[in-house]
């Protein structure tokens, strides 16, 4: 598009065909500055730290100019991006960034600019092929040009979003496939050798600094799992082990040519004793597409207007992950621990490590957010499980003393501090969710945390307000620091370690509103994308049909298909009528093994039922392995019934598995654990979970105390740590007067021993114990008369001193028989 005007026309009719029929193609949402979705209007906040770019030439003629002049033209100009070869006289084609007129630069630009699909842009693409990207990956520069350009858009076309529209995909048949062996065997004879020569040094985990994946280990069934994506058993010349070395010259070994021949022989004697996989023709099947032969749909509809630092870790390689967010200076995170990596489908897994960004670069949260005093934090995170404790997840601080804000976890429990004029300089008191609601999940979870200066510090969790209220209120944030740094997974310190997988994280300098939050979560997260499967050869009574499916990368092991849909991309089209049932998942010329949760689907189709994207199949989502990499993988469906075609099969009848042998005895009982155990020393006592001194010694002794209820892991230092719970809670039952009186009626707290210690004296002290604690009238407790002897053997022993004891030795005798009751087994095992 050479001229705004002309693209604002075509615009014009694009958006009045979509509106006809917007079962044809649909823009699910536009990012940044759309109030699509029900997210409120709001005015655009300064998202960048303006560039002092020297430009004195004529000022911009139109507010279209001046858009491309602060969201592009000051973003490309320095020397080191666009600057020194894009300008007049340069070496570079075109002049979009030349200095002495901005209006001229413009024109330049829209040479070269797509504003309906920015991400098509030439100046998107020619960085994504490598040319002259500023950051260690071409893909990170593609992404924040896109953004750069996406901003325009959304001044000059009054949108302001990542638009993701539906398109026809390349109509391919089902193709016999080659499918990877189960065992490692074939290719520890014949790649494998090759790769432990060239590659060990580095992509093995015993190099000396490892880099995975790990395909050169010297154990091959480790090596075969990183390998297979790298490996295209129908075409041995397309395997990434082969283009690295014929096209890329990535660590050669001699000459390029003829070591990419090298692996190729190789990887061909590989998949030449590999039978195919034909696909049975007696099969109603749709046509064949791959994960990227669909519509990209990831980061649709998300609300990015207040945006100021994003990371999505798309790169999947490497140890940076890039700030995409296109606010400059971008905070890209060095990665950096013993056990760290990238997940499958965009993410970062943290199981001992850290990705932590530079303070000059961090500073940039200083700067916008104090601008505005509030903010907003945003992740998608996994936590690897519920007993990690007062540990960061995302944190902007100095270490475990200092900190400007940190989103930490405690448990089941979200924790959010805040350095503000009504907190310390550690952001304490923090904000915490309730432990009863238990609403972190060692699940992926949309997280958001918000500051503004009147309602202070609020949480939400996949979309939903926790109801958790700050008691302090708002304040300012004029006492942040500059000097900071920005961390996940760790403290700067690097020793409070939090374990689990980020696959998002942003940082508005906003306070996001409920319809904004509400809006990013239903956007999702992770590399997703619409495949649109044909079915025309059966369903001839609609033009262009289609079975759409949302299908994902879910983790590095497998895909999520989501929600599928009949949609046709002909606006006009009545899409009703059509018969579906029994609809299954092929993967490289099988139906796959597993995953088949639409095999029961039947109806008939009706347009009155239509959305946006087609007529609604299923709400179901299903999970289907990976074989052979989301580059290589080849998916299909197939039906027993969809329009015109009928294979209707009869399932085998299963068979009925042997009874299962034997295993080990399982004890009958249990035990109580930490929370269950505090509850019960509380009730058999009648001393509240909150007496400070309770509430200080169960937050010493919680982790100590068991977790789990099966008594074959019980250990002694469980039993110490529930001796101290129980001389706690005994301690303030008896230092109690009232309490301590109605507990324990007519016993003589304040006489000497012998006084106190009467057979009466001892009945009044060990029965209401024995009572509260074992119950009456129980048969499978301890036996009361043995306990009662046992208690009172004890008394015999603390009290031997005679006259000589101490005047308080009733009290301590008191509290040490009722903490021998209450820490004994008839309060520990159920």
């Amino acid at each position: 598009m050479k001229h705004l005007e002309h693209t604002r026309a075509l615009v014009s009719q694009e958006v009045a065909a979509k509106l006809k029929g917007l079962g044809a193609t649909f823009l699910l949402a536009l990012i940044a500055g759309c109030s699509g979705g029900g997210a409120d209007t709001v005015d655009n906040p300064v998202t960048a730290l303006p560039p002092d770019t020297g430009y004195n030439g004529p000022p911009p003629a139109t507010a279209d100019v001046q858009a491309f002049k602060l969201n592009v033209w000051d973003n490309l100009s320095p020397s080191n991006r666009c600057g020194a070869c894009h300008v007049v006289g340069g070496t570079g084609v075109g002049a979009f960034v030349r200095n002495d007129d901005i209006n001229l630069a413009y024109e330049e630009a829209n040479t070269i600019v797509d504003l309906t699909d920015p991400a098509e842009s030439l100046m998107v693409t020619r960085v994504a092929s490598g040319h002259n990207c500023w950051l260690g990956s071409n893909d990170a520069c593609a992404d924040i040009m896109t953004t750069w350009i996406t901003n325009w858009a959304g001044d000059a076309l009054g949108e302001g979003g990542r638009a993701i529209e539906l398109e026809a995909p390349i109509i391919t048949d089902v193709g016999n496939s080659r499918n990877f062996p189960v065992d490692s065997g074939l290719f520890a004879s014949t790649v494998h050798p090759v790769l432990t020569q060239y590659c060990a040094d580095c992509h093995s985990g015993s190099a000396q600094i490892p880099q995975t994946p790990y395909f050169a280990d010297p154990d091959p069934d480790a090596a075969y799992e990183a390998a297979r994506p790298k490996i295209d058993l129908n075409e041995p010349s397309n395997s990434r082990f082969v283009l690295r070395l014929r096209n890329e010259f990535h660590n050669c070994w001699s000459d390029c040519q003829a070591n990419a021949n090298e692996m190729q022989t190789q990887v061909e004697a590989f998949a030449n004793q590999v039978p195919l996989t034909e696909i049975d023709p007696s099969l109603l099947v749709s046509k064949a597409l791959t994960l990227y032969g669909g519509t990209a749909a990831s980061g649709g509809n998300r609300f990015e207007n207040s945006q100021i630092a994003l990371w999505e870790f798309k790169t999947g390689q490497g140890t940076v992950a890039f700030d995409t967010s296109g606010v400059e200076p971008g905070i890209n995170l060095t990665i950096s621990g013993d056990d760290i990596e990238w997940f499958g489908g965009f993410g970062l897994n943290v199981k001992s490590g850290k990705a932590q960004g530079s303070t000059a670069s961090s500073k940039k949260l200083h700067d916008m957010i104090t601008s505005t005093g509030e903010y907003t934090v945003e992740a998608w995170v996994v936590p690897g499980n519920v007993n990690q404790e007062d540990v960061p997840i995302i944190s902007y601080s100095a270490g475990n003393t200092a900190r400007n804000f940190t989103l930490g976890q405690t448990l089941y429990q979200y924790d959010f501090f805040n350095r503000s004029s009504v907190t310390d300089g550690n952001g304490q008191p923090q904000t915490t969710t309730d432990a009863n609601d238990e609403d972190l999940q060692a699940t992926l979870q949309h997280v958001v945390a918000t500051f503004d200066p009147v309602n202070g510090r609020t949480v939400y969790v996949n979309g939903v307000f926790t109801d958790d209220v700050d008691g302090l209120g708002g304040g300012t944030l004029n006492d942040w620091d500059d000097t900071f740094a920005f961390v996940i997974g760790n403290e700067v310190s690097g020793d409070r370690q939090w374990e689990g997988i980020f696959r998002l994280v942003a940082v508005h300098n906003r306070a996001l509103t409920q319809e904004q939050i509400t809006q990013n979560f239903d956007a999702g997260v992770g590399e997703k994308f619409f495949l649109l499967f044909s079915v025309a050869d059966w369903v001839t009574s609609v033009p262009e049909p289609y079975v759409l499916f949302e299908v994902s990368q879910f983790d590095s092991y497998s895909y999520l298909f989501n929600e599928p849909h009949f949609i046709s991309l002909d606006p006009t089209a009545d899409t009703s009528g059509v018969p579906i049932q029994a609809m299954r998942i092929g993967v490289n010329g099988a139906e796959s093994d597993v995953g088949q949760a639409y095999k029961n689907l039947d109806m008939t189709t009706d347009s009155l039922n239509n959305t946006d994207f087609g007529e609604p199949l299923s709400s179901l989502g299903t999970v289907v392995a990976l074989e052979k990499g989301p580059e290589l993988d080849e998916f299909f469906l197939t039906f027993e019934v969809i329009g015109s075609g009928t294979n209707v099969r009869t399932e085998p009848a299963p068979l009925i598995p042997p009874p299962p042998p034997d295993g080990d005895a399982v004890p009958a009982i249990g035990v109580r654990t930490f929370d269950e155990i505090n509850a019960t020393m509380s009730t058999v006592t009648g001393v509240s979970t909150q007496h400070p001194d309770v509430v200080t010694t169960y937050s010493l002794v919680r982790q100590q105390l068991p977790t789990i209820e099966t008594i074959d892991g019980f250990s002694s230092s469980h039993q110490i740590a529930i001796a101290q719970m129980a001389i706690e809670y005994c301690n303030a039952l008896v230092e109690d007067n009232g309490l301590r009186g109605s507990y324990f009626p007519g016993f003589n707290f304040t006489g000497t021993v012998a006084a106190s210690f009467t057979p009466t004296g001892r009945d009044q002290l060990i029965d209401p114990l024995l009572d509260n604690v074992f119950g009456i009238g129980l048969t499978t407790q301890p036996d009361p008369v043995e306990a009662k002897t046992e208690l009172n053997n004890l008394i015999d022993r603390l009290t031997a001193c005679g006259g000589s004891c101490a005047n308080d030795r009733t009290e301590t005798v008191a509290k040490a028989v009722c903490s021998a009751a209450i820490g004994s087994a008839g309060m520990l095992v159920q």
